[in-house]
């Protein structure tokens, strides 16, 4: 049987403390509860030590993605979050969002829907809403610009193709593939997604720019129009 630990993490073996096995063997061996105790290194409950404090918040949240994606009011109503630690959580949830939005370099094809998830999955899976996205490429599918159309509830009066064209005529792009997701977290498209791509990919072909896909974002999957031939 394992020996009780003592509160303090500083008590622990080297080899066991979550900052010492980061700078020896890398973050990507630290559980969800070790990350959270090298960013908050002080648990807030008596007894407790910082790993404890990161359990109890995971088990409350049900998850390190519900923790980072919850709102402000959510993360000070639990034990040891106070106003600089829920400040702290939604900055790394932000950064994260922004590495993964940036993961792409610059100049890149997106031939795939895999590298489109890459370029922009874990950025619009995060969102509470549902926003619709048009990322213009070269006449290489090379990202020239990505670019907001909508948010709320898809429908044909939110993404009008006047609202996607007009962006596709300023930055001559050639091709377009077509992004949004679905906060609910299941990227099974709706009719309505079927039938505004389809009014977009024809009113593409009129305007000679080619709709090369139409990928629906979920929580950790995704949709693509193109592979399932929709």
């Amino acid at each position: 049987m394992r020996p009780r630990r003592s509160p303090s993490i500083k008590a622990w073996p080297a080899h066991e403390r979550p900052r010492e096995k980061l700078l020896d063997g890398g973050a990507d061996r630290l559980t969800d509860a070790e990350l959270l105790a090298v960013l908050f290194p002080t648990g807030a409950r008596r007894g407790a030590n910082a790993v404890d404090q990161a359990r109890a918040w995971l088990q409350r949240f049900g998850s390190l993605r519900a923790l980072v994606d919850a709102p402000t009011r959510a993360l000070r109503a639990a034990p040891g979050i106070g106003p600089a630690r829920a400040a702290m959580v939604q900055a790394v949830g932000e950064v994260a969002r922004r590495y993964a939005a940036q993961r792409l370099p610059r100049g890149t094809p997106l031939r795939t829907s895999a590298e489109v998830y890459r370029h922009c999955g874990e950025r619009l899976a995060a969102l509470r809403k549902e926003q619709f996205h048009v990322i213009l490429l070269d006449g290489k599918n090379r990202p020239l610009k990505d670019v907001r159309v909508s948010e709320g509830t898809l429908t044909a009066s939110l993404v009008h193709p006047r609202e996607v064209f007009v962006p596709v005529i300023e930055e001559s792009a050639a091709a377009i593939i077509l992004v949004h997701n679905h906060p609910s977290g299941d990227p099974t498209p709706s009719a309505e997604d079927v039938a505004i791509t389809e009014r977009l990919r024809q009113v593409g072909e009129l305007m000679g720019v080619r709709v090369l896909d139409h990928v629906v974002i979920g929580h950790g999957r995704y949709v693509s129009f193109a592979d399932e031939g929709l």
